[in-house]
């Protein structure tokens, strides 16, 4: 690509990377032009000083029929895209020998996740709380961590399980949203399951790019490396969101 670590482009990225304020990130991102992967790539992202991060299973469920739910929904939510600019940043500074159109693809999710960021965020702010305000976990950023070593197990299991999940379990918050009124948090969620589809789909293109250029059958490389990260798959799945994100026919009914 011509570019090192020491031109303005990647410093750029890097920096984008490394900003832990969110509305300085964002800007960032939004400003930039490349991802160039970096000799080594940092280990943690820039991350605020809240939320506070506790295990999965201490963060609380609250229903959505209070104000207070919908807004913990909303902040969860924003954690999530505020990680997943983090992840899409590092697939591009952390992955090495990989084509042009590989980086510029992660670059664009990168930049769509800062905007569904920025979406969420205003949202909350509506409800009258803002990101930070309630804890979170970070089970997004420590799968990247498990991941870190190969590009063939982070196109695998982050966006084809992870992003995938997202396509899966959104449409039943969207009703339920609906059922209880609030219709402005709908449209957002329906702006972010639309375009996570395509995230999906170029997770899915690349991982079998990288099949194809190791002689490896995509359905059976998939099933192993679930098992090596010990993950399983649980219904309900968005079979048509899939679809359309690139899991085949054998993948769809395995």
């Amino acid at each position: 690509m011509g570019l090192h670590l020491n031109t303005p482009i990647a410093d750029a990225a890097l920096q984008a990377f490394l900003t832990a304020d969110p509305a300085e990130k964002c800007a960032g991102v939004a400003a930039l032009t490349h991802i160039v992967p970096l000799p080594s790539a940092p280990t943690l992202p820039g991350r605020p000083g809240k939320p506070a991060l506790v295990r999965p299973r201490d963060v609380p469920h609250r229903g959505l029929g209070s104000v207070e739910g919908r807004a913990a929904l909303c902040h969860a939510v924003t954690h999530i895209e505020f990680n997943a600019i983090n992840l899409a940043l590092d697939a591009g500074l952390r992955f090495h020998n990989m084509p042009d159109a590989y980086y510029a693809d992660w670059l664009s999710v990168a930049q769509d996740e800062a905007r569904h960021f920025l979406m969420m965020q205003a949202r909350l702010k509506q409800l009258g709380y803002d990101y930070g305000d309630f804890t979170a976990h970070n089970g997004l950023w420590e799968s990247a961590e498990k991941t870190a070593d190969d590009v063939l197990v982070r196109m695998a299991c982050v966006p084809r399980v992870l992003e995938a999940r997202g396509l899966d379990v959104t449409p039943n918050l969207i009703n339920r949203l609906r059922e209880v009124g609030d219709l402005e948090t709908v449209v957002v969620l329906e702006v972010i399951l639309a375009e996570e589809v395509r995230h999906v789909e170029i997770g899915t293109r690349w991982f079998h790019w990288c099949c194809a250029q190791r002689g490896l059958e995509p359905v059976a490389t998939f099933r192993r490396l679930l098992q090596e990260q010990n993950i399983i798959l649980r219904p309900p799945f968005n079979q048509e969101a899939r679809k359309q994100a690139g899991f085949t026919a054998a993948e769809l009914m395995a």
